[in-house]
């Protein structure tokens, strides 16, 4: 896992409320159990067309979405089964921080092991982001912060722990392994 600090990037907007963990990874792609190519299913069944190709109107395939390392969703984010090939399939794709007013307990326990930061931002803060999709965002792990354009600053939630593993690049077993 890489160390995270800061990230810096435009945002990929999923304007879509209680995506579950099937619908981030379907079932039939937990097969394995590593995280390498799960990139490539993510959020298959709204991804592609039945035929395999890319579908032109989902929000990860359009040409602004290349290369956003923040995602930015509607409440209730990663409610469904417990699996963490969801969060494998979203840093696999490059997504690094999820942002959401909401997310469910255990996806947001499987995120912050894995080297997903999961922001919990207030409503408003949502809808404006939600508004303005492709804006620069820089995510502070340091002061637990999110920067908005126009120099506002919004603080999130994130247990010291999680914090300080994220910015080690370690998981629980990494951090124990090194005491």
């Amino acid at each position: 896992m890489e160390p995270i600090t800061t990230i810096t990037s435009r945002t990929l907007v999923l304007p879509r409320s209680d995506v579950d963990t099937d619908q981030i990874i379907p079932a039939r792609f937990l097969r394995t159990t590593t995280r390498e190519g799960l990139g490539l299913q993510l959020f298959s069944d709204w991804r592609y067309l039945t035929d395999g190709s890319p579908n032109p109107e989902f929000e990860l395939n359009k040409p602004q979405a290349q290369g956003c390392k923040v995602l930015v969703a509607g409440d209730n984010f990663g409610c469904g089964s417990s699996r963490e090939h969801a969060p494998w399939a979203l840093t696999d794709h490059g997504i690094r921080v999820v942002i959401s007013t909401s997310f469910a307990d255990i996806f947001r326990s499987n995120s912050l092991k894995n080297g997903l930061v999961p922001v919990v931002v207030d409503a408003a803060t949502l809808q404006w982001l939600l508004a303005n999709p492709g804006i620069e965002v820089t995510l502070d792990l340091a002061t637990s912060s999110l920067r908005l354009p126009g120099g506002k600053s919004v603080q999130f939630p994130i247990e010291p722990f999680s914090r300080y593993c994220l910015m080690q690049g370690v998981d629980q077993l990494g951090y124990l392994l090194s005491k």
